[in-house]
């Protein structure tokens, strides 16, 4: 990939590009503003060689996510990790807790996250943890105790049915949802997701205490946010928006008096009409269907709308907050990798990133989707291990044996580092290209139409930054033209290809593209 350097526009010649570094200095990230880097533990890097990552392993590897040093180009560059749940409990994906003020053994130690939040803001960067706080184990001991007395003060923290209750009642996926806590017992508990995480009852006050505790504990470890599983079931049923709303609202000014710019992002997997009030609470939610349409654009080689819906989203979004902050993702742990959804393009691949990292909020990035790791369902297939090489080395997990990343062609860390042609170089590049320019870091977003269903282009600006970003989304060459009002004088800031030509036309410009390029044109 060529970072481009800006230069005046002189016509009719071609433009002739060089590669260079930008000079500007990094954007320092508000507070919570930046890009994020998702974490299974588990699968990141083994420390002790037991095969199992661990914090110490993340800690091992802090310079491969962000070096401290802006200047740099052989670091990822990002600004914060969200870790997947650390807490201690019986299942391998751990949002089951037995613990919520302790990590699991298997992970590490108090002092060993303390020791890694120290050491990543040194880098500059953030922590965030994942709070599965809808429910607990069954082998939690408050459960065991409540189900075992009535009497138990705990037995209250959970949701019992009563002689009124349709055991038979189903969830909004069809599901279970009353659950016997033994055998020929006749006493039934809620559990939305599973019998084994039984729910936590919010309606008593008790319960929100010690929620907001827990949260507090953790920024006491040096925590500087929490990604917020389930958000939308802690009141399960549609019509108790508001109470959701309020209990996260009541929680971020609980977290408030230990850490004011506390920074909490949900995950509300719904569509925007019925995420925006949570941003009463919230400083972001997990955009799904901005997600699905990166992945239908990139699928297809064609724009579907997507800056214009990205835009009316924020526009929607600021009837509940004052500076909105979206959450763009292209999939997560829960979802089929990228690269398996796109069968292997790695073309189409950094065409995917290249959207995802010019869009407004804090872009989530999963591990192993910079090096365009494979993956499909179930689960434990697309939380495979990390691939630092092509076969073993220092750090390297193996607690699950890999079945789609796995053999001598197999992407890893190693094979693409060097190479700057690889999907891991293009990410670095794209999150740099994001990191100086203000326009891309905070700006607004407006779809501007091509003319041609192969280029997405939309502008981002911020105060007297504006950034014209065009993508070719196809694998063809493609000239579109751009009016003088529209070009407004901009310069080529950056692009992923040294071949984009700009001409005069008359009283338009004639910007050539190749396949599967993206550019930025500066205001």
């Amino acid at each position: 990939m060529k970072k481009i350097t800006s230069m005046a526009l002189t016509l009719p010649l071609l433009f002739s590009f060089a590669s260079g570094a930008l000079a500007k200095p990094q954007i320092q990230s508000d507070s919570g503003l930046g890009v994020y880097y998702e974490i299974y533990v588990n699968s990141f890097s083994d420390s002790n060689n037991d095969g199992k990552g661990d914090l110490n392993g993340i800690l091992q590897k802090l310079d491969y996510l962000n070096d401290g040093n802006p200047h740099t180009k052989k670091d990822l560059g990002v600004d914060s990790l969200w870790l997947m749940p650390i807490g201690s409990s019986p299942s391998y994906h751990k949002y089951d807790t037995t613990d919520f003020y302790s990590v699991d053994p298997a992970y590490g130690t108090t002092e060993d996250f303390r020791r890694l939040t120290q050491e990543a803001h040194k880098r500059g960067m953030k922590v965030t943890i994942d709070l599965a706080l809808n429910h607990t184990s069954n082998k939690h001991p408050w459960f065991q105790a409540a189900a075992k007395d009535k009497n138990s003060p705990y037995r209250d923290y959970y949701i019992w049915a009563d002689e009124n209750t349709d055991l038979n009642e189903k969830g909004p996926w069809g599901q279970q949802l009353w659950h016997e806590s033994y055998p020929g017992s006749g006493d039934y508990y809620y559990a939305l997701f599973i019998d084994f995480m039984p729910d936590l009852n919010f309606d008593n006050p008790k319960v929100r205490e010690e929620m907001i505790n827990v949260g507090k504990h953790w920024l006491n470890q040096g925590v500087d946010g929490f990604r917020l599983d389930a958000a939308m079931h802690i009141y399960s049923k549609p019509d108790e928006v508001s109470k959701n709303v309020a209990w996260w609202d009541e929680f971020k000014r609980g977290l408030a008096e230990v850490k004011p710019d506390v920074y909490l992002v949900g995950e509300v997997w719904d569509r925007p009409n019925n995420i925006a009030p949570y941003y009463k609470a919230l400083d972001s939610s997990f955009d799904f269907d901005l997600s699905s349409k990166i992945l239908d654009a990139v699928q297809s080689g064609s724009d579907n709308g997507l800056a214009g819906f990205a835009s009316n989203t924020l526009d929607l979004y600021s009837k509940y907050a004052d500076n909105p902050i979206d959450a763009p993702f292209l999939t997560n742990h829960d979802q089929e990798r990228t690269m398996s959804l796109l069968n292997g393009d790695v073309n189409k691949a950094k065409t995917a990133a290249s959207i995802l990292l010019t869009l407004p909020g804090n872009p989530f990035i999963y591990y192993g989707e910079e090096i365009g790791m494979l993956g499909e369902k179930p689960d434990e297939n697309i939380r495979e291990p990390f691939r630092w090489y092509p076969g073993s080395g220092e750090g390297q997990t193996d607690w699950e044996p890999s079945r789609d990343n796995t053999g001598p062609d197999a992407v890893s860390v190693e094979s693409q580092e060097k190479d700057k042609d690889s999907l891991l170089s293009h990410y670095k590049e794209l999150i740099r290209f994001r990191h100086e320019s203000p326009a891309l870091m905070k700006g607004d977003i407006q779809e501007m139409t091509t003319g041609d269903s192969r280029i997405m282009g939309y502008t981002r600006t911020f105060e007297d930054d504006s950034v014209l970003v065009l993508h070719n989304l196809s694998a063809d060459t493609v000239t579109i033209q751009i009016s003088n009002e529209e070009w407004q004088g901009r310069k080529l800031e950056f692009s992923t290809s040294n071949e984009v030509k700009i001409k005069k036309a008359g009283d338009q410009l004639n910007i050539t593209i190749p396949a599967y390029t993206t550019c930025g044109l500066k205001k």
